[in-house]
């Protein structure tokens, strides 16, 4: 009887349980997308889409957050999701971030991804919000063709779609697609399109279901440099004694159409205009501002082809490799420099040392496939963390300089797919005794007591042979 009883209580928690979870079920919020503005920037190799949305909430129950949706070729190459919640109108507009991450569930139709917008406060019932959203994509553009040679100029197609895939009701919306020049070979038509100058645009278009896909393909010049850094090892080495260096090592290439047949360095210098075009020679690379000991070297050697500009706010440091980049060519380089201590390193209250420096690439409108930041810390360091405004993959480990006896504790970042939105500091955090700071010069005073005691002994010392009398 009291099994019996048991399981009956059992049946009567699982179906009360269940029964709400129906009711949550049928009260789950409701919304649609009464305009949406998407204006797509082509004029890099690094796609920036920006997205306007005023989001209404049709349903009884609160919305707490609004789904993005992406198709899974775009998802793959998706770097940066960011969105911030418009806040008064006109002259008074404010906007305020709102928490942006891909969202625990599954993907819907066709395989398509979800990213999940947290509102800053939930949306009732008949209530509206305006969104502003950003999305970044790599390696989006496809030369067509896929070679060229010397004088002739790049060619690339974009894949997207004319409405914004969503999957919620958008009453009306338009899609802008900005190219680098008037120079489009062709694009996809979906009724009504136009084009002015160097945009393309679709729509308006009105009632469009959820889920809507209505692919188009763009083919059109782009000249720009496609800069992509294959990998970038960033050592970042504090020392407390007054300065930190830091040492990049890059492994460079052109990801644009691959270059065919010979190289005419004639024709590359004296036509300029013509040939070559989408070659490139030089990159710009931000650094800190009062930076000391600049070089850039390659396997080779030291390269004089740099220059070095330095103020108050920033330095620039523009580069030149041995020779220019085309198609698939590739580049492999170091640069290093020297910062002040007091710069980058504080000291908070609870007596804890962090250091604070930018997490992205210092070369303008570059691409990094994978970033890896190792953060030398001193000798006695310990309780290392990192705090980085985006996910990011940690570890530790060890590493032994000059006069190490423990070793050093170096904490490694990495993250892949990296564009110059993530130019955003981050801050190591760890603990330091300062009495760690006279290891090194007790050492080298011992090692200098122990030297003058051992050579003074051995001049004290009789080493002659002589020659004993028999008594």
């Amino acid at each position: 009887m009291e099994a019996m009883a048991t399981s009956l209580r059992l049946a009567v928690v699982l179906s009360f349980f269940a029964s709400l979870s129906l009711v949550v079920r049928s009260s789950s919020p409701e919304l649609q997308i009464l305009t949406a503005e998407r204006r797509v920037d082509l004029s890099s190799h690094i796609v920036r889409t920006y997205l306007t949305l005023k989001v209404e909430n049709t349903g009884e129950a609160p919305a707490s957050e609004v789904l993005l949706c992406f198709p899974p070729q775009q998802a793959e190459h998706l770097a940066v999701v960011k969105a911030a919640a418009v806040i008064g109108k006109k002259k008074k507009t404010s906007y305020q971030s709102l928490e942006v991450e891909l969202a625990n569930r599954p993907d819907g139709p066709n395989g398509a991804k979800y990213y999940s917008i947290s509102l800053l406060k939930p949306l009732n019932k008949g209530g509206s919000v305006s969104i502003e959203v950003l999305y970044i994509l790599t390696h989006s553009l496809v030369p067509f063709p896929a070679e060229i040679s010397q004088s002739d100029s790049q060619l690339v197609y974009y894949h997207d779609s004319a409405v914004v895939l969503s999957p919620y009701l958008i009453k009306e919306q338009i899609t802008i697609l900005k190219t680098p020049s008037t120079k489009v070979e062709s694009f996809t038509r979906v009724e009504p399109t136009d084009r002015y100058g160097t945009e393309i645009k679709y729509g308006p278009y009105e009632e469009s279901p959820p889920y809507s896909y209505s692919p188009t393909i763009v083919h059109f010049e782009n000249n720009n440099a496609f800069a992509v850094v294959e990998e970038l090892v960033r050592e970042i080495e504090i020392s407390h004694w007054g300065s930190i260096q830091i040492t990049e090592h890059y492994k460079l290439m052109h990801a644009g159409a691959q270059h065919k047949g010979v190289f005419s360095r004639v024709d590359y210098q004296s036509r300029p205009s013509l040939s070559g075009v989408s070659s490139f020679k030089h990159l710009l690379a931000e650094l800190p501002p009062r930076v000391h000991s600049v070089y850039y070297r390659d396997n080779i050697g030291n390269i004089s082809s740099s220059r070095l500009r330095t103020s108050a706010k920033k330095s620039e440091l523009l580069i030149e490799p041995r020779y220019p980049l085309f198609g698939g060519w590739k580049a492999t380089f170091v640069i290093g420099y020297g910062v002040p201590l007091n710069d980058f390193l504080y000291e908070s209250t609870n007596g804890d040392r962090y250091l604070n420096y930018s997490f992205g690439c210092p070369l303008a409108e570059t691409v990094v496939d994978k970033l890896t930041i190792k953060v030398v810390l001193p000798e006695g360091s310990k309780n290392p963390s990192a705090v980085v405004p985006f996910p990011f993959e940690q570890r530790l480990e060890k590493k032994y300089s000059y006069l190490d006896v423990v070793g050093r504790t170096v904490i490694v970042l990495e993250k892949k797919n990296v564009v110059p939105e993530h130019n955003n500091p981050f801050q190591v955090h760890y603990q330091f005794n300062k009495i760690f700071m006279l290891a090194e010069p007790l050492m080298l005073t011992g090692a200098f007591f122990l030297f003058f005691v051992a050579c003074t002994t051995y001049l004290q010392m009789d080493l002659s042979i002589r020659k004993f009398k028999q008594t």
